[in-house]
């Protein structure tokens, strides 16, 4: 088989002698704008329903809201509900305690494992004119924003208003610490993410001058290591409530505390490092501490002090500490108190009146009496 070769000349493709497509068929620079017009025009007669496209991948989902931290929500509250079905069993005042306790100890243990799945633990945003996509000097006016939590950052892109360009521009885009979030950057430079959202997770990768990988990587994977420790100690204090040993529960409680405490410590050494400036247009921002941030330190806080108290409690009134905690204490006069009842005195007088020996000999000799009364 011989293949003839194919010569690009000013008139057009030559094969041989003979022209194959003239040079007015070859797509230039001063028609390319017009053929992305009439590709975009034939997307637009190929509509199937609901502005799908049936020979085209789905339109964008941006990220909404984590499933993790759904999921840790609406078990936590799975739990309150059922404590609180069985509240009308219990008696008296002491239901209030019972159901303010079991609201707060849920509300410790939900933070500390929602903190874990969130992404505002440092927080920035800024309202800029930026552009919008690469090779292209049309400006958008857009809200840029970026969320770091313990599993990845988060990038939103939000347009004021949100219809700009023919687009709407609303963008809350994910990348997870658990992939290298290299492999998400390519990914995202392969979908054709906006300028601002590249941007900002550049300086997130591995080969970035900043180091923010490094920076923001290893402190948040000791923060949500310790912090699952605090979740465990929270765990060890609830049992611990509903066995008479309260003074080492306070003690569990205190120690749930410390390790949030040291969570928060390892998050925050990011602090320590000259920080990396983001510069979006003509504006520019840095990363601060953020809602869960502050959230864990204030659950801390009331774990220290829920336990504190109860170790005072426990030393000063431990018989009130263990009426409130519904906990017996060990009496050793509980077993010798009798309950009123109702005896057999005619049974007892044989009995208590005559000693060991006389009762056996009375009921041998009433039994021969008897066997000798019987008739042969």
């Amino acid at each position: 088989m011989i293949y003839k070769r194919r010569i690009p000349s000013a008139s057009g493709i030559l094969s041989g002698n003979k022209l194959l497509y003239p040079a007015s068929y070859w797509p230039t620079f001063s028609n390319f704008s017009g053929l992305l017009q009439a590709r975009s025009a034939t997307r637009e007669k190929m509509t199937f329903v609901n502005d799908i496209y049936p020979f085209y991948t789905r339109q964008r989902t941006p990220f909404i809201f984590s499933l993790d931290l759904l999921t840790v929500i609406l078990v936590f509250l799975v739990f309150a509900f059922t404590f609180l079905i069985i509240l009308p069993g219990i008696r008296g005042k002491l239901r209030f305690f019972w159901m303010f306790r079991i609201i707060l100890s849920l509300f410790i243990g939900a933070v500390i494992v929602a903190v874990n799945f969130t992404s505002d633990w440092a927080a920035a945003s800024v309202k800029a004119n930026t552009t919008y996509k690469s090779f292209s000097n049309a400006l958008v006016t857009a809200e840029v924003g970026l969320h770091v939590g313990l599993s990845g950052i988060n990038v939103t892109l939000k347009g004021e208003p949100v219809e700009q360009l023919n687009e709407t521009i609303n963008y809350n885009e994910m990348f997870r610490w658990t992939n290298l979030l290299d492999k998400d950057y390519t990914e995202a430079l392969e979908r054709g993410l906006p300028n601002p959202i590249l941007y900002i997770a550049e300086k997130f990768t591995l080969n970035s001058p900043c180091g923010l990988y490094y920076q923001y990587r290893y402190s948040g994977r000791y923060a949500s290591g310790t912090m699952w420790t605090a979740f465990c100690c929270w765990l060890v204090a609830n049992i611990l409530f509903s066995f008479p040993v309260i003074l080492y529960a306070g003690y569990m409680m205190v120690a749930t505390g410390v390790f949030i405490f040291f969570s928060l410590a390892s998050f925050a050494t990011i602090q320590n490092v000259p920080t990396c400036t983001f510069t979006i247009g003509t504006e520019s921002f840095e990363a601060e501490l953020s809602h869960s941030f502050w959230l864990a330190l204030a659950t801390g806080l009331l774990c220290c002090l829920i336990g504190v108290v109860v170790i005072i409690l426990d030393c000063l009134v431990p018989e009130k500490m263990r009426e409130a905690f519904s906990v017996g204490a060990d009496d050793p006069d509980e077993d010798s108190c009798v309950g009123e009842g109702y005896i057999n005195a005619s049974f007892l007088d044989e009995v208590t009146t005559l000693p060991p020996g006389s009762v056996t000999l009375t009921r041998k000799t009433s039994r021969m009496e008897d066997i000798a009364r019987t008739p042969i």
